[in-house]
């Protein structure tokens, strides 16, 4: 993997708490999240805590309702298809995916940190844009493809209020179940923290 990650709107926030992760049940998970208005300290130490949170997790993105808060905010450390990493954060992200001739779907595995230790196949586009803006109230640009393009997709979901068991089929959201119940007992309600 590349040493030093792509940072095109700068590096991520650093000094944040570790939090415990929100589950899919909470209802925060499962509603559209509030726009960001006012970019101000309280949104930075917001997004330090989720970035703090997201490592601990080891985890390649986080939305701001996987910490139990009810903003439209992501943030990600992911790779691309050739191995190089990108860093970003969005408020009020706006995807956009190909279309017609345009649009490959790739069926790779994709889990949740708020369903942890659960990996099933989900098909998503193989590319994706998401516009919105950083903690200063500029706009921000990130586009990938690859895992950059599936975590670029699943975190915006999250800000809509969609997980992405919500995407599958119910045999498929089956399987997740069956693979999360196994593993459950290694991930206390307090996890990560």
């Amino acid at each position: 993997m590349p040493d030093e990650p792509l940072a095109p709107h700068g590096p991520l926030p650093t000094g944040g708490r570790v939090r415990p992760m929100t589950r899919w049940g909470t209802p925060v998970m499962h509603r559209a999240q509030a726009t960001v208005r006012t970019y101000d300290d309280a949104l930075r130490s917001l997004a330090a805590d989720m970035v703090a949170t997201m490592y601990a997790a080891d985890g390649v993105g986080l939305a701001a309702c996987q910490i139990g808060e009810d903003v439209a905010m992501f943030v990600f450390d992911c790779p691309d298809e050739s191995g190089q990493r990108t860093v970003g954060l969005v408020c009020n992200p706006v995807l956009t995916l190909p279309e017609g001739k345009d649009r490959n779907l790739d069926t790779d595995d994709e889990g949740c940190l708020s369903f942890p230790g659960a990996f099933i196949e989900c098909a998503r586009p193989d590319f994706a844009t998401v516009t919105g803006t950083g903690l200063d109230g500029e706009v921000v640009t990130y586009s990938g493809d690859g895992l950059l393009a599936r975590c670029l997709q699943h975190e915006t979901d999250h800000t809509l209020g969609t997980v992405f068991g919500d995407r599958l089929p119910t045999k498929l959201r089956k399987r997740l179940q069956k693979a999360h119940d196994k593993v459950a007992a290694d991930y206390p309600a307090e996890w990560p923290a």
